[in-house]
């Protein structure tokens, strides 16, 4: 298979981007699109030419790093997958794909397709996580949790952080994000004592860092590679509201 690749090329997050043309010829049907690269990027070394750089990891759809926007879509043409998960057969001989980072004022370029998501690290870090003294660790069946509850928090859990739902939003909201973080403690007997404090804080944190609001369009539900579902925004916006009212 060969294709015609638009990639955005950037030097440095000051730098004016631009698209830059680039052709692959006899692909594999099976080869992923990060090995795609990797061997667009192997030509272009050959050639003494800059590299494309791009996030990727553990290639395997569980760190979240690969994160590119295909042809319009966050990961690319295929549902519940990240961009690493992604192959070639997705595509037909010929296509021009075009490669973009994520667009989102909140996640600044760095280079090329590299975004700088620490924005998401620092909402985290305002309230992700259990302060409570909580004991040592208990055996798992002395703290009865129902099924229900437990699947909820660890369909929540699943989350891995990669910004496809900032990035697909309109209003570059990341507020699926913030609320899987929530849900997922919310659910839990160990994360109730801070739930209302948790989620005040970690929204006014999204706030300042300049992600935008929810209009519930869904966009983030569609794009998740894990199918994290608004059902959490809808916790997350009731668990804040209770806080507010509090106050």
């Amino acid at each position: 298979m060969n294709f015609k690749l638009k990639i955005w090329r950037q030097a440095n997050a000051k730098a004016q981007g631009r698209f830059e043309t680039y052709e692959v010829k006899d692909i594999s049907a099976d080869t992923s699109f990060l090995e795609m690269l990797d061997i667009l990027n192997n030509n272009l070394i050959h050639e003494g030419k800059e590299p494309v750089a791009f996030d990727h990891d553990c290639r395997e759809g569980i760190c979240g790093m690969c994160s590119l926007h295909i042809n319009g879509e966050a990961h690319g043409p295929d549902t519940e997958i990240t961009t690493c998960q992604l192959h070639m057969r997705k595509f037909h001989d010929g296509d021009t794909i075009t490669i973009e980072p994520w667009r989102s004022a909140a996640f600044p370029v760095i280079k090329d397709l590299v975004v700088d998501r620490h924005a998401f690290d620092k909402i985290m870090q305002a309230g992700g996580f259990i302060s409570v003294n909580t004991g040592g660790v208990p055996d798992a069946n002395t703290t009865p949790i129902p099924r229900a509850d437990a699947e909820e928090s660890m369909d929540a859990a699943a989350c891995i952080g990669c910004g496809a739902c900032v990035a697909t939003c309109k209003n570059g909201s990341a507020m699926l994000f913030v609320a899987a973080r929530v849900s997922s403690l919310a659910k839990l007997p160990q994360g109730k004592v801070e739930t209302l404090s948790r989620a005040k804080a970690m929204i006014a944190k999204m706030d300042e860092l300049g992600f935008g609001g929810c209009t519930n369009t869904r966009a983030c539900e569609a794009e998740c590679p894990k199918g994290v579902s608004i059902s959490h925004i809808a916790r997350l916006n009731r668990k804040f509201l209770t806080a507010k009212f509090k106050d």
